[in-house]
Protein backbone atom coordinates (compact mmCIF):
# COMPACT_ATOMS: atom_id res chain seq x y z
CA UNK A 1 0.00 0.00 0.00
CA UNK A 2 1.38 3.85 -1.25
CA UNK A 3 1.00 6.45 1.68
CA UNK A 4 -1.74 8.13 -0.66
CA UNK A 5 -3.99 4.94 0.27
CA UNK A 6 -2.78 4.70 3.48
CA UNK A 7 -3.01 8.50 4.18
CA UNK A 8 -6.79 7.86 2.40
CA UNK A 9 -7.46 4.88 4.91
CA UNK A 10 -6.07 6.90 8.06
CA UNK A 11 -8.05 9.62 7.36
CA UNK A 12 -11.02 7.88 6.90
CA UNK A 13 -10.90 6.32 10.23
CA UNK A 14 -10.12 9.44 11.84
CA UNK A 15 -12.88 10.95 9.97
CA UNK A 16 -15.64 8.75 9.85
CA UNK A 17 -16.65 8.83 13.56
CA UNK A 18 -16.67 12.58 13.65
CA UNK A 19 -18.97 13.35 10.94
CA UNK A 20 -21.58 11.09 9.59
CA UNK A 21 -20.86 10.96 6.04
CA UNK A 22 -23.75 10.94 3.45
CA UNK A 23 -22.07 10.25 -0.13
CA UNK A 24 -23.95 11.12 -3.05
CA UNK A 25 -23.75 10.63 -6.90
CA UNK A 26 -20.72 7.80 -7.27
CA UNK A 27 -21.99 6.62 -9.73
CA UNK A 28 -21.69 9.40 -11.75
CA UNK A 29 -18.11 9.74 -11.37
CA UNK A 30 -16.13 8.55 -14.41
CA UNK A 31 -14.37 5.37 -13.30
CA UNK A 32 -11.16 5.95 -16.13
CA UNK A 33 -9.89 9.14 -17.81
CA UNK A 34 -8.63 12.57 -16.64
CA UNK A 35 -11.25 14.19 -14.20
CA UNK A 36 -11.60 18.07 -12.80
CA UNK A 37 -14.08 17.95 -9.59
CA UNK A 38 -14.89 21.35 -8.88
CA UNK A 39 -16.65 21.92 -5.48
CA UNK A 40 -17.09 24.89 -3.03
CA UNK A 41 -14.83 25.48 -0.21
CA UNK A 42 -16.56 25.83 3.47
CA UNK A 43 -13.83 24.65 5.81
CA UNK A 44 -10.28 23.73 6.03
CA UNK A 45 -11.05 19.67 6.03
CA UNK A 46 -12.55 20.14 2.46
CA UNK A 47 -9.44 19.12 0.50
CA UNK A 48 -9.12 15.40 2.33
CA UNK A 49 -12.56 15.09 2.42
CA UNK A 50 -12.91 15.18 -1.21
CA UNK A 51 -10.03 12.82 -0.50
CA UNK A 52 -11.18 10.34 1.23
CA UNK A 53 -14.60 10.19 -0.34
CA UNK A 54 -13.92 10.57 -4.55
CA UNK A 55 -13.58 7.00 -5.64
CA UNK A 56 -10.18 7.60 -7.36
CA UNK A 57 -7.24 9.04 -6.21
CA UNK A 58 -7.09 13.11 -6.13
CA UNK A 59 -4.60 15.61 -7.40
CA UNK A 60 -4.51 18.87 -5.39
CA UNK A 61 -2.71 22.27 -6.00
CA UNK A 62 -1.17 23.00 -2.22
CA UNK A 63 0.35 26.91 -1.60
CA UNK A 64 3.74 26.71 -1.69
CA UNK A 65 4.79 28.06 1.35
CA UNK A 66 4.03 24.54 2.50
CA UNK A 67 6.52 23.07 0.72
CA UNK A 68 8.86 24.52 2.94
CA UNK A 69 7.85 22.95 5.76
CA UNK A 70 10.96 20.11 6.75
CA UNK A 71 8.62 17.47 7.80
CA UNK A 72 5.42 18.62 4.77
CA UNK A 73 7.95 19.35 1.91
CA UNK A 74 8.83 15.24 1.22
CA UNK A 75 5.62 14.36 2.38
CA UNK A 76 3.42 15.90 0.18
CA UNK A 77 4.19 15.09 -3.16
CA UNK A 78 3.36 11.55 -1.74
CA UNK A 79 -0.21 12.58 -0.86
CA UNK A 80 -0.65 14.17 -4.60
CA UNK A 81 0.50 17.45 -3.62
CA UNK A 82 2.20 19.90 -6.18
CA UNK A 83 3.09 23.56 -4.85
CA UNK A 84 1.39 26.68 -6.48
CA UNK A 85 2.37 30.22 -5.89
CA UNK A 86 -0.36 32.21 -4.79
CA UNK A 87 -1.08 35.72 -6.50
CA UNK A 88 1.03 35.00 -9.17
CA UNK A 89 0.34 33.02 -12.85
CA UNK A 90 2.45 30.00 -11.68
CA UNK A 91 2.93 28.47 -15.47
CA UNK A 92 4.61 25.82 -13.71
CA UNK A 93 1.90 24.79 -10.94
CA UNK A 94 -0.87 25.50 -14.53
CA UNK A 95 1.47 22.76 -16.61
CA UNK A 96 1.20 20.18 -14.01
CA UNK A 97 -2.22 20.39 -13.55
CA UNK A 98 -2.97 19.93 -17.24
CA UNK A 99 -0.68 17.41 -17.38
CA UNK A 100 -2.00 15.39 -14.54
CA UNK A 101 -5.73 15.94 -16.39
CA UNK A 102 -4.36 14.64 -19.76
CA UNK A 103 -2.25 12.01 -17.90
CA UNK A 104 -6.12 10.61 -16.93
CA UNK A 105 -5.73 11.13 -13.90
CA UNK A 106 -8.20 13.19 -10.91
CA UNK A 107 -7.67 16.79 -9.92
CA UNK A 108 -9.64 18.64 -6.80
CA UNK A 109 -10.14 22.41 -7.40
CA UNK A 110 -11.67 24.93 -5.28
CA UNK A 111 -13.02 27.47 -8.16
CA UNK A 112 -14.14 30.36 -5.51
CA UNK A 113 -9.80 30.11 -4.52
CA UNK A 114 -10.90 30.34 -0.67
CA UNK A 115 -13.22 29.04 1.98
CA UNK A 116 -16.68 31.07 1.95
CA UNK A 117 -17.28 33.09 5.10
CA UNK A 118 -21.12 32.88 4.81
CA UNK A 119 -21.30 29.25 3.50
CA UNK A 120 -22.65 30.66 0.38
CA UNK A 121 -21.07 29.88 -2.71
CA UNK A 122 -19.00 32.80 -4.24
CA UNK A 123 -17.79 33.90 -7.69
CA UNK A 124 -15.61 31.32 -9.32
CA UNK A 125 -11.96 32.25 -10.26
CA UNK A 126 -11.71 31.81 -14.19
CA UNK A 127 -8.60 29.12 -13.47
CA UNK A 128 -11.58 26.41 -13.03
CA UNK A 129 -12.49 27.35 -17.07
CA UNK A 130 -9.28 27.31 -18.28
CA UNK A 131 -8.47 23.93 -16.47
CA UNK A 132 -11.78 22.27 -17.85
CA UNK A 133 -11.32 23.95 -21.56
CA UNK A 134 -7.61 22.94 -21.59
CA UNK A 135 -7.17 19.58 -19.39
CA UNK A 136 -8.96 17.15 -22.04
CA UNK A 137 -10.89 16.12 -18.71
CA UNK A 138 -14.75 15.02 -17.69
CA UNK A 139 -15.84 17.96 -15.43
CA UNK A 140 -17.53 16.63 -12.25
CA UNK A 141 -18.88 19.51 -10.02
CA UNK A 142 -19.50 18.48 -6.40
CA UNK A 143 -20.82 19.99 -3.12
CA UNK A 144 -20.02 19.53 0.29
CA UNK A 145 -22.77 20.60 2.19
CA UNK A 146 -21.96 20.94 6.21
CA UNK A 147 -22.04 21.71 8.95
CA UNK A 148 -18.83 20.59 9.87
CA UNK A 149 -19.88 19.53 13.41
CA UNK A 150 -18.96 16.60 15.59
CA UNK A 151 -21.75 13.85 14.60
CA UNK A 152 -23.51 16.10 12.71
CA UNK A 153 -24.71 14.81 8.94
CA UNK A 154 -22.09 16.13 6.52
CA UNK A 155 -23.36 15.45 2.61
CA UNK A 156 -20.77 15.45 -0.20
CA UNK A 157 -22.77 15.24 -3.27
CA UNK A 158 -20.86 14.44 -6.63
CA UNK A 159 -22.90 15.70 -9.60
CA UNK A 160 -22.98 13.99 -13.35
CA UNK A 161 -20.46 15.49 -15.45
CA UNK A 162 -20.48 18.28 -17.60
CA UNK A 163 -19.57 17.84 -21.17
CA UNK A 164 -16.84 20.33 -22.09
CA UNK A 165 -16.94 19.65 -25.80
CA UNK A 166 -19.76 21.81 -27.08
CA UNK A 167 -17.60 24.44 -25.01
CA UNK A 168 -14.46 23.73 -26.55
CA UNK A 169 -16.29 24.16 -30.31
CA UNK A 170 -17.66 27.30 -29.14
CA UNK A 171 -14.58 28.86 -28.36
CA UNK A 172 -16.08 29.43 -24.87
CA UNK A 173 -13.94 31.33 -22.75
CA UNK A 174 -12.78 30.67 -19.14
CA UNK A 175 -14.77 32.84 -17.01
CA UNK A 176 -18.03 31.61 -18.94
CA UNK A 177 -17.08 27.88 -18.68
CA UNK A 178 -16.38 28.86 -14.48
CA UNK A 179 -20.17 30.11 -15.09
CA UNK A 180 -21.31 27.27 -15.60
CA UNK A 181 -19.41 25.16 -13.38
CA UNK A 182 -20.47 27.24 -10.23
CA UNK A 183 -24.20 27.19 -11.49
CA UNK A 184 -23.79 23.42 -11.42
CA UNK A 185 -22.64 23.37 -8.01
CA UNK A 186 -25.09 25.80 -7.01
CA UNK A 187 -27.86 23.54 -8.34
CA UNK A 188 -26.01 20.39 -6.32
CA UNK A 189 -26.51 22.77 -2.93
CA UNK A 190 -29.71 23.70 -3.77
CA UNK A 191 -30.93 20.16 -4.62
CA UNK A 192 -29.33 18.38 -1.36
CA UNK A 193 -29.61 20.96 1.26
CA UNK A 194 -31.82 19.30 4.06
Amino acid sequence: MNLYHFAKSLVWTVLKPVYRFDIHGLEHFPKTGGVLICTNHINALDPPVVGITAPRPVYFMAKAELFNAPILKPLLPKLNAFPVKRGLSDREALRRAIAILKGGEVMGLFPEGTRSKNGELGKGFSGAGFFALKGEADVVPCAIIGPYKSFRRLKVVYGKPIDMQPYREQRASADEVTSVIMSRIQELLDEHKS
